[in-house]
């Protein structure tokens, strides 16, 4: 009598879910768009989920602004009325400069309280991701986490073409190194955060994960970056 032949189908791990944060002058929607590339990329891996900041950017005025002003871009298909910052270095104009030195800003707590709400409401998240100044608001979300905000819950963060924000008032967030597992992310043409800047950030954090691409300002998901963020990944991947 032959032996019974019993077939065991394997279920691949259950997709990590990842909170999204955009950059400055977009907005869920338009960040959602930008990562087209990224969210198929990492298809059956991740589940990216994005919330828009409740400050809007005024229409900007006067002179062309230097690129660390300029923000994130407004593309084919966008309108100012969607653009959205985490929190103005120039309070009184609601501009941003990540370059700015300054002694105070706006918005931050209120983006912050935003932030911690949709986690609640479209949680849970296994990590956060961040762009630009979504990605300097996600280090500090990291340093509360480590500092024991209880607000936000998550294992991991990426960090793309990120900064260190000049804002005195942000420096409680860089007194101590952060021990959560990190992926930085940036490009060595970026002309709007250099990599310098992004590379300042990665300090902060123990033991980074450094990814460059010869690219700008975006999210890059070419091959070769796709093979770093799935080796990233599957590091929180549950068995």
């Amino acid at each position: 009598m032959l032996p019974t032949v019993v077939g065991v189908r394997v279920m691949a791990p259950p997709a990590l879910r990842l909170f999204c944060v955009h950059g400055y002058r977009q907005d869920e929607k338009s960040f959602r768009e930008r990562t087209g590339s990224l969210r198929k990329a990492l298809r059956k891996r991740a589940e990216l989920l994005y919330v828009s900041s409740p400050l809007r950017v005024p229409p900007p005025g006067g002179p062309a602004q230097p690129s660390a002003a300029a923000g994130d871009g407004i593309q084919a298909g966008e309108t100012e009325e969607n653009a959205r910052g985490w929190w103005f270095s120039n309070p009184g104009e609601e501009s941003f400069n990540a370059l700015d030195h300054v002694e105070t800003c706006k918005g931050l707590e209120e983006s912050l309280e935003t932030v911690s709400k949709a986690m609640v409401e479209l949680g849970p998240f296994d990590g956060i991701m961040g762009f630009s100044q979504g990605a300097a608001l996600v280090s500090m979300i990291c340093a509360l986490k480590q500092q024991g905000d209880s607000r936000f819950q998550f294992d991991f963060a990426i960090l793309i073409a990120g900064f260190r924000s000049r804002c005195k008032l942000h420096e409680r967030f860089y007194e101590e190194p952060i021990a959560l597992p990190s992926l930085h992310v940036f490009g060595d043409t970026d002309r709007v955060i250099p990599g310098a800047m992004s590379q300042e950030l990665s300090t902060l954090f123990m033991d980074p994960v450094i990814l460059t691409h010869p690219g700008g300002h975006f999210v890059p998901a070419s091959a070769p970056q796709k093979k770093v963020y799935l080796e990233f990944l599957e590091r929180f991947q549950k068995k």
